[in-house]
């Protein structure tokens, strides 16, 4: 962090608003990343109270610049992924147009009998057998979403092991003879995240989360996945694309 500049007292402009006015140019000029200094240190930085570097703080969470996690601090946040919810597009491709490094790590998977909603999204009569597949999108070595994915029994048996080598849907997808695909449903919905999903994205529970659902059907129309991605709101968000 770059040291102090001198707060003037009389130049008609409160303290705080300059205390937030030089905490924003070092986050902006990228002097500052990750865990913002204490009100502790802010308040020594500055030579002023902790009310005052309370109030520069709020001000730079209202702008966005900073997110408040309460009993772990506040963190610079970084620039949200674009993701792009287009006709043939996933989150791995809008991470590649965006040049940034990113990897599904999967956590667990299951063959069992889906509820009734994710069978008739999915196209399959009562009592048909899915392979479920739950991960975490990780980008730059932090967990931005937690996902669960559906695919039919018996054609795509033993997805979750190519999906485990390759480490990406589209490629197991097409390991398994799906050479094309394209999005035929794509809802996105603000949810307040179960107590687990907020540990995993490493965020409050009372901090909403973008609840992204998607079918996704192959070349002859037939639905090959249904799939959920809860995403952390402040690391992602939605770009629609016709």
């Amino acid at each position: 962090m770059s040291a102090a500049l001198p707060l003037s007292r009389h130049q008609g402009v409160s303290i705080w608003l300059q205390i937030e006015k030089a905490l924003a140019d070092d986050i902006l000029g990228g002097r500052v990343t990750g865990r913002l200094a204490n009100e502790l240190e802010l308040a020594g930085r500055f030579g002023v109270n902790r009310h005052t570097v309370r109030q520069a703080v709020k001000a730079l969470a209202e702008r966005g610049l900073v997110e408040v996690l309460h009993g772990r601090g506040t963190f610079v946040r970084e620039e949200a992924i674009d993701y792009a919810l287009g006709r043939r597009s996933r989150f791995a491709h809008s991470l590649a147009k965006a040049r940034r490094v990113g990897s599904s790590r999967l956590t667990h998977d299951a063959e069992r009998v889906p509820d009734a909603e994710v069978l008739a999204l999915l196209e399959l009569p009562a009592g048909s057998r899915v392979v479920q597949v739950d991960s975490l999108d990780v980008v730059d070595d932090n967990v931005v979403g937690v996902c669960t994915q559906y695919f039919p029994l018996p054609r795509f048996a033993g997805i979750a092991q190519v999906y485990r080598e390759l480490g990406k849907t589209h490629l197991a997808l097409a390991q398994l003879g799906v050479d094309s695909f394209e999005r035929r449903l794509g809802r996105v919905t603000a949810k307040l995240p179960e107590r687990a999903v907020a540990r995993q994205l490493k965020q409050a529970p009372a901090t909403p989360i973008l609840y992204v659902e998607s079918v996704y059907v192959d070349a002859a129309g037939r639905p090959i996945e249904y799939g959920i991605s809860r995403f952390n709101s402040a690391l992602v968000q939605v770009v629609a694309e016709p």
